[in-house]
């Protein structure tokens, strides 16, 4: 099966309300308890606690909690993951994940926590961060098209 995107699926509500979504927990996040919303400095720091045996943060918890949940709940609400039927085989969506992870420690964040809420502080980081992985995006993309890993 090839990486089709069913255009029909993607609605521009649909991306609205999902943008609205994140900025309002990034927000809430950000005035409630003075944290930023970057999913893979949460994760990572779950599980530093874990293994180093550091006193859990119950709010991590929550947070990765609620994050598994509303996307357990659209699925169990039958809609699916628009573009999510990409047949990849394990030996490339593994080594993917792992540079992915070391790409979010090396660059001292992910897209939520760079572009959700360091753009918004004028964070010059977090913009140099954005652009590179944008163009990071973009050269996957066309490398995966133009070796026909993607269609």
């Amino acid at each position: 099966m090839s990486a089709v995107i069913e255009w029909s699926h993607l609605h521009p509500l649909a991306a609205l309300g999902g943008g609205v979504l994140i900025g309002t927990a990034a927000g809430l996040l950000a005035l409630g308890a003075g944290k930023i919303m970057g999913c893979s400095g949460i994760a990572g720091a779950m599980l530093h606690d874990a293994v180093y045996g550091a006193p859990a943060q119950a709010w991590r918890a929550w947070f990765m909690g609620g994050v598994l949940l509303g996307g357990l709940l659209w699925l169990a609400l039958g809609e699916g993951f628009p573009g999510a039927r990409h047949a990849l085989p394990a030996a490339l969506v593994l080594p993917a994940g792992l540079l992915t992870g070391f790409g979010t420690r090396l660059g001292s964040g992910c897209t939520s926590g760079h572009g959700v809420c360091g753009i918004p502080r004028l964070s010059p980081r977090s913009l140099v961060a954005v652009a590179l992985f944008m163009a990071s995006g973009m050269i996957t993309v066309y490398l995966g098209r133009s070796l026909g890993v993607l269609s």
